[in-house]
């Protein structure tokens, strides 16, 4: 059994910085792959950014540039650094791990932007 528990979601001003975090408990294997998704209000749930357990990142083209995701694999840990946010980041993001040919969700942090 795996948790992910997001932290770190806030109101923000249009061009500040905001860091989300995830923290994984339960059985973690060293192989994974972590990720951030996002979703807006009335859209679909959208990859942010992934990174695999070797650090090798993906990013989506409209975050390119101002997100950073990093890991600490001796905490299980996941992180997003956002920066130069705009209100088109406005949405709830969840941490996602996938191992073992399974997947697994946190809950959500709520990450509000105004213009």
């Amino acid at each position: 059994q795996v948790q992910l528990r997001e932290s770190g979601g806030a109101l923000v001003q249009a061009g500040g910085s905001l860091r989300v975090s995830c923290a994984a408990s339960g059985s973690i294997f060293s192989f994974n792959t972590m990720a951030w998704y996002r979703q807006a209000p009335g859209k679909q749930r959208e990859l942010v950014a992934r990174i695999i357990y070797g650090g090798t990142t993906n990013y989506v083209d409209s975050v390119k540039g101002r997100f950073v995701i990093s890991r600490d694999n001796a905490k299980n840990a996941l992180y997003l650094q956002m920066n130069s946010l705009q209100p088109e980041d406005t949405g709830v993001y969840y941490c996602y791990l996938q191992q073992v040919g399974r997947d697994y969700w946190g809950q959500g942090t709520q990450v509000t932007v105004s213009s």
